[in-house]
């Protein structure tokens, strides 16, 4: 048999495992619970089987969801310097032109992207508070007590504190390009709303990745973006397909993947499971809190490490044969 032939063989069975996942144990949609489940139901119906599902009343509690609007927020944070991320496009952290392009990174006063956030003045660029180094323990110490720093059911269930709690807000054009994380991730909106477009992990076989010189935006003195390449770094690993527009006469694979997509409210937390594929839109000021419990490195982590591997294994022969 050829190398051609038995790349095509692969390609089918991994099709045939990509169906099954779907006819076996996927929903057609993110399924909705009314309360939050028990430690033990979580676990067994979610966490285990590794499906999202979305809570619509996990942080009725919260004091944020009455509390964070625009004008507490002057009064809380106004004179407080945060961290921004800034881009020409909305896409931080996302390939552009064969590069892995990260934002640029400003201090402000928070009252200064509140006003961009309101759009009371012109900004040039879109502007997200995203950094993902649990700033909302580390960095808003001023308004930690209107949210839960843990997921209390989650934590009994994960046996174990989260990994990081992280603080989102930002404009209506910053979208989240598509990837996966190894963490369980419980992603509460507080304001606004969040389009989550996710794909399994068995889908991973239709899913591109390449490599790509890593480098950040920087705006110039006459107000365009400048990509200034990062030096002495590793090239970075990264899906370079728009799921929402993906260009299939590049990427044929990817017409083979099944996504889901979920809008999250004000007040519902989606659980999005470890190493889900997503990609994230996002209301006009949108703010959100995030929890990152670590996954657990198990048989599942390890299949998946398989199918990684047995995918490159076909990329490599079908590119060699070509």
């Amino acid at each position: 048999m050829s190398s051609e032939s038995s790349c095509e063989g692969l390609g089918q069975c991994l099709q045939d495992v990509a169906v099954e996942a779907r006819e076996l144990y996927l929903d057609p949609h993110v399924p909705y619970l009314d309360l939050p489940p028990s430690p033990l139901d979580f676990h067994r119906s979610w966490v285990s089987p590794n499906k999202p599902v979305i809570i619509r009343t996990a942080t009725q509690h919260w004091p944020a969801l009455s509390k964070w609007t625009p004008q507490y927020f002057r009064q809380t944070l106004g004179q407080k310097e945060v961290t921004v991320a800034v881009t020409p496009n909305g896409y931080a952290d996302a390939v552009c032109d064969g590069k892995f392009v990260m934002p640029e990174e400003r201090t402000m006063k928070f009252s200064s992207f509140l006003d961009i956030m309101e759009r009371k003045t012109r900004s040039n660029g879109v502007f997200y508070i995203q950094k993902q180094n649990s700033n909302f323990t580390e960095e808003f110490k001023e308004i930690i007590s209107d949210a839960d720093v843990e997921i209390f059911w989650a934590t009994d269930a994960f046996g174990k504190l989260p990994d990081a709690v992280n603080f989102w807000m930002g404009e209506e054009a910053a979208v989240t390009s598509m990837h996966k994380d190894h963490y369980e991730n419980l992603y509460c909106v507080i304001s606004g709303q969040k389009t989550f477009t996710l794909l399994p992990p068995t889908d991973l076989p239709f899913i591109p990745y390449g490599l790509f010189q890593p480098a950040r935006y920087h705006e110039n003195a006459e107000g365009t973006f400048d990509v200034i390449d990062e030096k002495d770094v590793d090239l970075v690993p990264w899906i370079p397909v728009d799921p929402l527009d993906p260009d299939l006469d590049r990427y044929p694979e990817f017409s083979h993947a099944h996504s889901f997509t979920c809008t999250v409210e004000a007040g519902e937390m989606l659980y999005l499971p470890s190493l889900w594929f997503h990609h994230v839109q996002q209301s006009q000021g949108c703010i959100a809190v995030n929890f990152w419990y670590d996954m657990e490195y198990d048989i599942k982590y390890n299949y998946f490490k398989f199918m990684e591997a047995v995918v490159a294994r076909k990329n490599s022969v079908f590119k060699k044969d070509k």
